[in-house]
């Protein structure tokens, strides 16, 4: 597979031979589980994989319908477990393929599949509204998240860098501690005054508020 990423036309026909036979010259193969293909765009990995999670989701929502079937907990441990490790198998390395659009709605549309099997929703729900439903992470985010952790370790160092963990919920701040409020106290005369009842008279009904 002769691998350039010129964009011009060009005869690009090697013949190589092994044990006196040409070797077959191809497009893409894939080597320890990941498509390469002859521009290095990993076009063809990540279709190939939201395909294959596409077709297990199917298989997996036929059985797991609104009243019987798999139960929620038990599709919430199956994408974590199963479908979630392929969807970001070796996402260090074709993670700058997710910087195109196109790339990044497959990702997305498996997500949703999942998402909706999960929490049993209508298709005519929002994918963030699906990450809330069933408590799940963003794939976008967990593409990032894995190639931030597989670099911090590939470093050695003892750079200290900020990685987002599960906490449970029991270990949540409060949103009362989280805020200070600080009431201001001024002396200030108000030099404007505005009268909601729309009677502009001070002695009337209603209140005003100075500012």
């Amino acid at each position: 597979m002769p691998v350039s990423r010129r964009k011009r036309k060009e005869n690009k026909n090697i013949t190589v031979y092994l044990n006196n036979e040409p070797l077959d010259q191809v497009t893409k193969l894939k080597y320890l589980g990941i498509i390469l293909d002859h521009k290095f765009k990993f076009n063809e990995h990540i279709k190939d994989m939201a395909e294959r999670c596409g077709k297990l989701i199917h298989s997996l929502a036929r059985v797991a319908k609104m009243t019987w079937g798999i139960k929620q907990a038990a599709m919430d441990a199956i994408y974590k477990e199963a479908i979630l490790p392929l969807l970001t198998y070796g996402a260090s390395v074709w993670i700058e393929a997710m910087n195109q659009e196109y790339n990044r709605r497959k990702c997305k549309r498996v997500q949703r599949l999942i998402n909706i099997t999960i929490a049993r929703a209508y298709r005519t729900t929002s994918s963030e509204a699906l990450c809330m439903l069933t408590a799940t992470t963003p794939i976008i985010i967990n593409l990032e998240e894995i190639v931030k952790r597989y670099n911090t370790k590939k470093r050695k160092s003892n750079s200290y860098m900020e990685l987002d963990h599960k906490v449970e919920y029991k270990y949540w701040p409060h949103p009362v501690e989280a805020v200070t409020i600080e009431e201001v106290v001024r002396d200030e005369e108000a030099t404007l005054q505005a009268f909601t009842d729309g009677r502009k008279q001070q002695k009337s009904s209603g209140w005003s508020s100075g500012f």
